[in-house]
């Protein structure tokens, strides 16, 4: 089974940037498409950003996140840059190995999640 680690979270002012790291295991990580998702407290989980043979993502993050992967690495990325305190919640990676696109429910691989605070 596919095993997903993120890492790279923390507390930022508002205007800043973190870049979040998913590594991956246990699995063929060229062949996944993954995604990032968040969730803040007493939200749903929702879609951020996708990458397969293109990229996709959610109009509030569209501009100011960037998707990629380095296969050779096994690791996906997430550069998020000009954070909004709105950014705040849990990020999660996520593997399907078909495109699942903005949808949760077709991602079969997910990480721990880490923490991403903005403060204003």
């Amino acid at each position: 089974q596919v095993q997903l680690v993120e890492s790279g979270g923390g507390l930022v002012q508002a205007g800043g940037s973190l870049r979040l790291s998913c590594a991956a295991s246990g699995g063929t990580f060229s062949n996944l498409y993954m995604g990032w998702f968040r969730q803040a407290p007493g939200k749903e989980r929702e879609f951020g950003a996708a990458i397969g043979d293109s990229t996709k993502y959610a109009d509030s993050v569209k501009g100011r996140f960037t998707i990629s992967r380095d296969n050779a690495k096994n690791t996906v990325y997430l550069q998020m840059n000009s954070l909004k305190p709105e950014d705040t919640a849990v990020y999660y990676c996520a593997g399907s190995s078909i495109w699942g696109g903005t949808m949760s429910k077709f991602y079969g691989y997910w990480g721990q999640g880490t923490q991403v605070t903005v403060s204003s």
